[in-house]
């Protein structure tokens, strides 16, 4: 008997469950060093690196997207990006509430190389 309640207490936890749908993607592209001669061209490199990285990497719409570190390689620069949605951007806010909760490690920034899309 405790097994067949156990059974259908499981069975009811698993109907009404909802799967998490946060979406959280860290993406490494490069661009040639030699289309940023200066600070328009590099712009206009970096949004279409962006543009790139979130029309062929990604099935999901994304509506945050964050230059995390760019470095100078040889003759390429390699841009790591993260790409967020709407409940993957509200993750990220609780982590960082919670981070800032922390008094071990001070956050920086967040605002800091954040396009909204």
């Amino acid at each position: 008997m405790k097994r067949a309640l156990a059974a259908s207490v499981g069975l009811v936890i698993a109907a009404f469950a909802t799967t998490a749908s946060a979406h959280v993607v860290a993406i490494t592209t490069s661009i040639p060093a030699m289309t940023a001669a200066d600070d328009a061209d590099l712009k206009e490199a970096v949004e279409s690196a962006i543009d790139d990285a979130v029309s062929h990497a990604i099935r999901f719409t994304p509506t945050l997207v964050t230059l995390q570190n760019a470095r100078l390689v040889g003759d390429r620069i390699y841009i790591v990006l993260l790409i967020v949605d709407h409940e993957g951007e509200e993750m990220m806010k609780q982590l960082a509430t919670s981070e800032t909760d922390s008094p071990s490690e001070p956050l920086t920034d967040p605002a800091a190389g954040v396009v909204n899309l």
